[in-house]
């Protein structure tokens, strides 16, 4: 069985060194990585199933270096940051994010969010998958990960997409918060209510006037209703 591949990329060897040997005791097998540049590099050569991205780097900082290696390729990537203020968060799951570990953190939570993205970023072989929905003029490919408006294809982060597939896939079915940061992000997330509601947010302006599909519930959370 081919292990799956992660990118490490912190300018502190020390932190890169405890996060190996973590994740080749999980199994994994694991590629270094110093500053940004040097990621963007790799990742033009190599496929990774995960990327571990340090914030404050020398020569190119880790949101940099994500943008960049967006350009070409959707590797999921857990973000790295001695900073744990919100904003940071929110702008690191604005470029497409998955995941936000601030430091100093425990090797073993890490690796568990570790599992849980590359859980929830392998594609599925079910016939649901390769569904083609519409509603309206929304349309949702779900092998392609596609969603289109109006025939226009839609700047959806990966972490929007999740997140639009979830509440299709539970059309007409009442979501707390609570359930869709278990479902959406894979985990006992170790953040607050705010986090859906920015990506809720965040994704009814990627939908346009489809925005009107998703249905806030007062006091607990949100519903898919894509009518009949």
């Amino acid at each position: 069985m081919e292990k799956n591949r992660i990118l490490i990329v912190d300018d502190e060897k020390n932190i890169r060194n405890v996060i190996s040997e973590y994740a080749k005791f999980d199994g994994f097998e694991t590629v270094e990585a110093a500053d940004g540049m040097e990621a963007v590099e790799l990742c033009r050569k190599e496929d990774f199933d995960l990327i571990i991205m340090d914030i404050m780097m020398p020569k190119l900082d880790g949101y940099s270096a994500v943008k960049e290696i967006r350009k070409t390729k959707q590797t999921p990537v857990i973000m790295l940051s001695a900073r744990g203020e919100e904003y940071d968060k929110l702008f690191g799951f604005e470029i497409g994010v998955d995941d936000y570990v601030t430091k100093p953190f425990s090797p073993k939570e890490l690796l568990a969010r570790i599992r849980a993205v590359i859980k929830r970023s392998a594609p599925t072989e079910t016939d649901e998958s390769k569904q083609t929905l519409t509603f309206e003029g929304l349309e949702i490919d779900m092998s392609g990960r596609v969603v289109k408006v109006d025939g226009v294809p839609a700047a959806l982060t990966p972490k929007e997409y999740d997140l639009l597939f979830y509440l299709v896939r539970n059309k007409g079915i009442a979501l707390s918060r609570e359930k869709l940061l278990e479902e959406v992000w894979g985990y006992d997330f170790y953040g607050d209510d705010r986090t859906v509601d920015t990506h809720i947010k965040m994704l009814r302006n990627s939908l346009g006037e489809y925005r009107k599909f998703i249905i806030t519930l007062r006091g607990m959370g949100y519903k898919f209703d894509g009518g009949k």
